[in-house]
């Protein structure tokens, strides 16, 4: 049987003015495939086997052709928008129809001219549609273990847990809340650390180094606002989570650590008000 949405060779039953006519050798579905006449390897000849992707025409009629697209049926794959319309978006995927992204399918805002990670599946009406609901199409066992350093995009952020991340666009992670300083968007590519391999394989994530190689980073930093505050912060241990964390994109953990190391080379002062710098 032909299958929608995969390469496969098949078999040239016979050729015509438009382009030769193909399906699975010995196959009795007689629905057999037009592979179009600019498409034609020269010298074809019946009988022939051609490997070829099967999908569907602009009149949902199936089609064969010898191009490669960027994705294939269940795969994923990182498509560009070429066009939004009032029923959906469309996406380079390759071939000589764009692809179909209904809204249905998009978990966020989809911008044209953006680059989106998508998974190809086959829609209610037997065509091929893309989807950003990726979260099933992802692998939950990796290569990767505790403290590597990997890349991945974005593709869905919940306020209750973080930013799900596809690493190599394969495997599964999350980025906690508590991990994911700054402003970071649906579509985005990160490089994080593997903080911990969780036991079903799944991966959580960190944007941040290791706190012993972030102490400095973070030291500068309380230095630098010092500086343009007038060498005082009404910021000290004792103020919330949240406040340092929107000041300096950073845990409250992680600002501690700096201060202790600011404290013991001598360069601050803990006041009532927050912290000052020792001149």
């Amino acid at each position: 049987m032909v299958e929608l949405g995969k390469t496969q060779c098949l078999e040239v039953l016979r050729k015509t003015q438009i382009g030769v006519y193909l399906n699975k050798k010995n196959c009795s579905d007689r629905e057999d495939i037009l592979l179009p006449k600019s498409q034609v390897p020269e010298g074809t000849e019946v009988g022939d086997e051609l490997e070829v992707f099967v999908y569907k025409d602009s009149e949902d009629r199936l089609i064969a052709t010898v191009r490669k697209p960027k994705l294939e049926l269940g795969e994923l794959a990182v498509l560009k928008v070429v066009e939004n319309t009032n029923i959906g978006s469309f996406l380079d995927w390759g071939l000589e129809k764009d692809l179909f992204l209904p809204f249905k399918e998009q978990t966020t805002e989809v911008i044209e001219g953006n680059d989106y990670l998508v998974g190809l599946y086959i829609d209610k009406s037997d065509r091929l549609s893309a989807t950003m609901k990726v979260y099933d199409f992802l692998e939950f066992r990796s290569p990767y273990k505790e403290k590597d350093r990997v890349r991945g995009m974005i593709y869905e952020i919940s306020k209750e847990l973080g930013a799900f991340v596809a690493v190599d666009n394969k495997y599964q992670g999350l980025i906690p809340n508590k991990e994911l300083y700054g402003s970071y968007a649906v579509g985005e590519n990160v490089e994080v650390r593997v903080k911990r391999v969780r036991q079903d394989g799944k991966l959580e994530l960190s944007l941040r180094n290791e706190a012993y190689n972030e102490i400095e980073g973070d030291a500068r930093k309380i230095m630098d606002r010092l500086e343009s505050y007038g060498g005082k912060l009404l910021l000290n241990d004792k103020s919330s989570p949240e406040s340092i964390k929107a000041e300096f994109k950073i845990s409250k953990a992680a600002f501690k650590r700096a201060v202790g190391r600011l404290l013991k080379e001598g360069a601050i002062e803990i006041t009532d008000e927050g912290i000052q710098r020792r001149w």
